[in-house]
């Protein structure tokens, strides 16, 4: 049976690090000089005890080696949806198909992107993280090089799905290794470095497609993408190495995936944290579906003071992920921040819906424009701590819990970011409405199904006897 729950060890790194932790460190970096080669089991008193500096320092060093390869890995998925934007226009003209045909390829992306994770989550259970992740890595380079050679729209519909399916297991495997990996506050501290990363990646992503078709045409941004995917490919090979041990795998098919599945869905606390998480995370999609469209046609900017304010709102984001992560965790509860978080997302968009709706007159751009940078720089606040209280709960089935984690964050998006729209052209009220619900949603899913005031503190839980009842 998996360990009984989430044991925190000197320097954050949890049972599954130190078992895995010769992978990714010299053996020399985890026990000290002085330890004796074999120890007897006869003398435990009398046997030199672990230096609290080697798993420190081994944590250290596998949190600097993974925070480049994950940080790559979370980035590769929003690289491939906004690099390929600026690109829309000429798809059009050059495979001789509709707009609304050519919105398909990103449908069916992010579509990949869902349903992959139900997949390659359990997969990485069963099998370990390292060799779902490379095999998934190899089809996303095979499918977005056919990308960039695709003679018809229906081929590059096709494609871009599989790619989509394939790029799913970077974002459910590097959740899973930071799980395997850490534990506690350290988990969520090294889930908001992760956000610096992942948060930058949609700001600089537009802007490299659009240089990248100042010298070459919308295929040249898929090869872009593929020689990323091949280094990304090699970098995880060279140095992310397994971190989740043989004996604590899964067997089984597809009947014990589901199972497993059920198990955690029937967890009312883990349920609660995911559906909090995708409801806060479907808010950020309706301002991603809407922002264009409201800031431009709505209140008159111009796409280059368009781009200042998308840029500065997911600054904001990333920044409250890193205050979150070096500042509040650790000195107040994640359910604390997290809480705090979802109730200003909730003033936020109750404020935008009193701005768009003429409570207080005439709303110009300003008010409108910081009231999203409040409710976006509020995610930093959810969304890492969302995703660290869930997988605290997940030692014995980290992957099957990203991938549920990431899955619904999908769905729900996808289902509420069509709603901006609802109303016509000339209101930005379903937006502040969608992201109103959502947030309100989210408290309720938190209080109603977590009761933080009833769970225990970090760290200290019985997860795997919770999942076992």
């Amino acid at each position: 049976m998996p360990e009984s729950g989430p044991t925190r060890t000197q320097g954050h790194i949890s049972p599954a690090a130190q078992a895995a932790a010769p992978a990714l460190a010299p053996p020399s970096a985890l026990a000290p000089p002085s330890a004796p080669t074999a120890a007897s089991a006869s003398t435990p008193v009398s046997a030199p005890a672990p230096s609290p500096v080697a798993p420190t320092a081994a944590a250290r060093r596998a949190g600097l080696l993974v925070t480049l390869v994950l940080g790559g890995l979370t980035a590769l998925p929003p690289l491939s949806m906004d690099m390929y934007l600026p690109a829309l226009p000429q798809v059009t003209g050059a495979l001789h198909a509709p707009a609304a045909t050519v919105q398909l390829t990103l449908t069916a992306c992010l579509a990949g992107m869902a349903l992959g994770q139900l997949v390659v989550g359990p997969m990485s259970d069963r099998w370990g993280r390292r060799r779902p992740l490379l095999a998934g890595m190899l089809v996303y380079i095979v499918a977005t090089a056919v990308c960039a050679l695709a003679p018809t729209i229906e081929l590059l519909i096709a494609f871009r799905l599989l790619q989509g399916l394939a790029g799913a297991a970077g974002i459910v495997i590097a959740r899973a290794v930071v799980r395997d990996l850490y534990d506690g506050v350290e988990m969520a501290r090294f889930f908001s470095t992760l956000m610096l990363i992942s948060g930058a990646a949609p700001i600089v992503a537009p802007l490299v497609g659009g240089q990248i078709l100042q010298v070459t045409d919308w295929r040249g941004v898929f090869h872009v993408l593929t020689v990323v995917g091949v280094l990304l490919t090699l970098v995880v090979w060279r140095w992310l190495h397994e971190t989740l041990p043989p004996e604590r795998r899964h067997g089984g098919g597809v009947g014990t995936a589901l199972r497993t599945m059920r198990g955690l869905l029937a967890d009312r606390v883990f349920t609660g944290y995911m559906l909090a998480g995708s409801l806060a995370f479907a808010a950020l999609f309706a301002y991603i579906a809407a922002s264009p469209f409201v800031v431009q046609e709505i209140y008159g900017a111009s796409p280059q003071t368009f781009s200042l304010l998308f840029g500065l709102n997911s600054i904001g984001l990333v920044a409250v992920g890193q205050i979150n992560g070096k500042v509040l965790v650790g000195r107040v509860s994640l359910d604390k921040a997290l809480g705090f978080g979802l109730v200003v997302i909730a003033a936020a968009a109750l404020a935008l819906l009193l701005l768009t709706t003429g409570v207080f007159g005439e709303a110009g751009l300003v008010p409108v424009a910081a009231g999203l940078f409040v409710l976006m720089s509020a995610m930093g606040l959810a969304m890492p701590n969302t995703n660290a209280q869930a997988l605290m709960r997940t030692p014995h089935a980290a992957g099957s819990a990203s991938a549920l984690l990431g899955t619904s964050s999908f769905l729900i998006g996808a289902v509420a970011s069509p709603l901006v729209g609802i109303a016509g052209e000339a209101t930005a009220v379903p937006m502040a409405v969608v992201q109103l619900v959502c947030a309100l949603g989210a408290i309720a899913c938190f209080l109603g199904l977590c009761r933080p005031w009833r769970t225990a503190p970090e760290g200290a839980q019985d997860s795997a006897h919770e999942f076992a009842r």
